[in-house]
């Protein structure tokens, strides 16, 4: 694990609550591609299932990032892609289950028109810093 320091309010920036502003770490960048509610298979989870759908983006985080030797413990930022605000609620539960309220990466969330394909609400990408 690397060394990560978070800064979830720098002086003279309003304080956030569903991420951290600053987060510097010291070692390898891992770089996980935007995940989709996808299983092992290939098939899509929970069609029209904003909760099912994060709790299977994130197992895939998780898997994505175990494959380069990392663990949300490592994860720096977070970017959220979903087609309606109204996911991030479940998102943020999902999110949750892996990462502690007192360990948030930096984080964007953006609505976009459409993703992939049609039944997908939400594709979630990750930045993490390893030791060397």
């Amino acid at each position: 694990m690397s060394e990560l320091t978070r800064f979830s309010a720098p002086a003279g920036v309003a304080p956030a609550a569903q991420y951290s502003h600053v987060v510097l770490g010291t070692g390898r960048l891992v770089a996980v591609s935007g995940q989709l509610p996808l299983d092992e298979d290939g098939k899509p989870v929970g069609e029209g299932d904003p909760a099912a759908q994060a709790r299977q983006v994130f197992e895939n985080l998780r898997r994505c990032l175990a494959a380069a030797g990392a663990s949300f413990d490592d994860v720096v930022k977070l970017t959220y892609f979903v087609t309606d605000m109204a996911h991030m609620p479940a998102i943020r539960e999902a999110r949750t289950a892996h990462i502690p309220d007192n360990h948030l990466p930096a984080a964007s969330a953006l609505q976009v028109a459409a993703l992939v394909r049609p039944e997908f609400l939400m594709e979630i990408e990750a930045w993490a810093v390893v030791a060397r």
